[in-house]
């Protein structure tokens, strides 16, 4: 059970602070290794969060959805890999020059600082839009083809992965393989509320549909007793 909880589960701080983020990491880093900071938490604090919580010994997927012109893009990412981040996403809307700019900068800079390269994921549609929202945005395409021309095109760009909700999962590894990471919000363990998310699934459908990593906050976050909730969610993980 220690082995998928390290390995699948990060953990979304969605907090508005550095002191209640490293209380959590802090709480739960013997059963999580794997935190994000979004934008809420690093517009408050900045690199040092980061900092902070790989001096823990922890990694961290910085999830600030870079999605701006090629140069912006491959210079903010450079940025987050000086900063220690182990997973950086960027928007695969911007396009593939923004994309492939931004893996070469990344993996150039990794090779002169002597560090592993960071994952480098693209975001294809949020979880938190539906297909009349896809729609509103100007985009007539199904959700789903959508979500597989946004992940081809992220590999052709040399991205290591996508952002994907759960049910889109087995669309993304059909088009680009097992060996292309997927990282999946909107996961929601059978004891816990929706919320905002629209596309979801429980941690073991993620799992069994072929997640990598599954991002989760409010049902340990806001769980009466959240070690409880970690481990509950790694059983049903584990579930035949």
């Amino acid at each position: 059970m220690g082995n998928i909880m390290n390995e699948k589960i990060i953990l979304a701080l969605d907090v508005p602070n550095s002191i209640q983020a490293i209380q959590w990491v802090d709480k739960l880093k013997n059963l999580i290794s794997f935190y994000k900071v979004g934008k809420q938490l690093f517009t408050a604090e900045g690199p040092d969060v980061v900092k902070d919580i790989k001096a823990r010994g922890c990694k961290v997927f910085l999830d600030l959805k870079f999605h701006d012109i090629p140069n912006t893009v491959a210079a903010a990412s450079v940025e987050a890999a000086r900063i220690g981040a182990d997973i950086i996403n960027v928007h695969a809307l911007g396009g593939y020059d923004m994309m492939s700019g931004a893996a070469e900068a990344v993996e150039a800079e990794a090779d002169r600082m002597g560090i592993k390269k960071p994952l480098l994921i693209a975001v294809t549609i949020l979880t938190s839009m539906a297909q009349e929202n896809l729609a509103e945005t100007g985009i007539l395409n199904r959700l789903s083809d959508e979500v597989r021309a946004l992940a081809e095109l992220a590999k052709r760009a040399g991205m290591d992965g996508v952002v994907a909700s759960p049910q889109e999962i087995g669309l993304v590894r059909e088009e680009c393989g097992d060996d292309f990471i997927v990282v999946t919000p909107g996961v929601r363990p059978s004891f816990a509320s929706k919320d905002d998310q629209k596309r979801i699934m429980t941690p073991l459908e993620a799992v069994k549909a072929g997640a990598d990593y599954l991002v989760i906050g409010r049902p340990v976050t806001k769980a009466e007793n959240p070690e409880t909730a970690v481990k509950m969610i790694a059983e049903e993980m584990c579930q035949e």
